[in-house]
């Protein structure tokens, strides 16, 4: 018996997560494993230390592999990206079609999709998706789905994302170190969109807001087409940080502060309760009253939610968000972050939680947190890929027993094909070259 599985690998500046996924007899998907380990070398979600992220990756599938019944071996995954380096930008790609008088077919959507990857970019920078909005066929406009649809020239509305392609060579450096290969890589704040947000939401118009440890992504839906996306150079580790200067303690505790007694409305805590942080080796014991606490937070949390609102301001689909913003996010477990969002913004807010699309087994609460947004919409993604025949399928022969991944079926490679493949190249020489020097000493 054939079983597919897919693993989603989320590398965060807080903490990396491996999560592995599959579907089960009705078709619905399930968590099956995750793993999870502190991130060292990454910051602001840009890979920094080599060598740091490599362990931590490794100890993250490690214990994704262990915790499943029988034998797994994860050998492929699909990767989220995200950091300040990330842009974006508009643009229509145009194909004419040899033989006008059939329909539009998926080859012919992958075609255009493809050409808009042969953009010249400004140097260091790299396409990394491309998201098609809306479809022209011989001057229809307003086309969602172009399939089925006769015409002769096939045009696209396209919302392209960019990066630096040091930073993505730097993660396919640390997953290929890592005995893993990259099935593909998304960006995180569409991963996480697949996870907490319904179809109507995207239907009706929303703001998914990903609040994470170094940065906050945003993405905007309308019409059920993705229509803008930022990144903000701020997180929840800029308010540990904060709350560690401002009361002059060690960043453990602060961080302990933040998740215990924190609130993102100073008005909403008492100002007679006073928190006793311990002192470090002889030093006396500190005193911190918690609408003090909130206050450093919510000082902070207005500038992000200002930034964020102004992405919604710049992007035009103020008025057209019929499904308010949706907070979600390691970040997002504030306490009365809901109503700051709501005051500050004047629109409605919700958390988002990782389980919007999972099918419901007994242990879907543990996956019921917003930090774990982004690793299960890597898995929903995966899913999607391969039945849109844009992805290498991962299958796993399980004969009842032990999964083990295997190499399956060729498809379409993956948004990040040519880098990969150039990126691989390079490291395969460098190994060689490594071993050959070796060998003369």
């Amino acid at each position: 018996m054939e079983k597919k599985i897919i693993v989603g690998l989320d590398i965060g500046t807080t903490k990396i997560a491996c999560f592995v996924g599959s579907k089960n007899e009705h078709g619905k998907i399930e968590i099956v494993s995750m793993g999870k380990s502190e991130s060292l070398g990454v910051v602001k979600g840009v890979v920094q230390n080599i060598d740091k992220t490599i362990d931590a990756i490794s100890t993250a599938v490690s214990r994704a592999q262990e915790r499943v019944e029988g034998e797994l071996i994860i050998t492929k995954v699909y990767v989220g990206i995200a950091g300040q380096h990330i842009k974006s930008l508009q643009h229509r790609g145009v194909i004419t079609r040899d033989d006008s008088d059939t329909e539009v077919r998926q080859v012919d959507v992958n075609k255009l999709v493809d050409s808009m990857y042969r953009l010249v970019m400004q140097p260091g920078q790299e396409i990394i998706t491309v998201l098609p909005q809306e479809y022209i066929v011989d001057n229809q406009h307003g086309i969602k789905d172009p399939i089925g649809v006769p015409g002769a020239r096939l045009e696209a509305n396209c919302h392209i994302i960019c990066g630096d392609v040091q930073a993505v060579k730097n993660i396919s450096k640390c997953v290929k170190r890592a005995s893993l290969k990259i099935e593909d890589i998304m960006l995180e704040p569409i991963a996480s969109s697949e996870a907490v947000l319904s179809n109507e939401e995207k239907e009706a118009g929303v703001v998914l807001v990903d609040i994470g440890g170094g940065t906050t992504d945003v993405a905007i839906f309308y019409d059920g087409i993705i229509r803008h996306t930022a990144v903000i150079p701020f997180g929840g580790n800029i308010i540990t940080q904060d709350i560690k200067e401002g009361c002059k303690i060690m960043k453990g505790n602060a961080e302990k502060l933040k998740m215990n007694f924190g609130s993102a409305i100073a008005s909403k805590s008492k100002s007679n309760v006073v928190i006793c942080i311990p002192g470090i080796r002889g030093i006396p014991a500190k005193e911190i009253k918690q609408q003090t606490l909130a206050s450093i937070i919510e000082a902070r949390m207005s500038e992000i939610i200002e930034l964020i609102h102004f992405e919604i301001t710049n992007s035009g689909y103020e008025q057209k968000l019929g499904a308010g913003i949706v907070i979600t996010g390691g970040g997002s477990q504030l306490k009365h972050l809901k109503q700051l969002f709501e005051y500050k913004t004047g629109l409605d807010a919700r958390i988002g939680l990782p389980t919007e699309h999972l099918a419901n087994t007994n242990e879907i609460d543990v996956y019921a947190s917003p930090m774990f947004s982004t690793g299960i919409g890597l898995v929903l993604k995966g899913f999607e890929s391969i039945e849109q025949g844009l992805g290498k399928n991962i299958i796993c022969d399980t004969g009842g027993v032990n999964p083990g991944i295997k190499k399956g079926e060729n498809g379409r490679g993956g948004f990040f094909t040519s880098i990969f493949k150039g990126v691989n190249e390079f490291f395969d020489i460098e190994e060689k070259e490594e071993k050959e020097e070796k060998e003369e000493k």
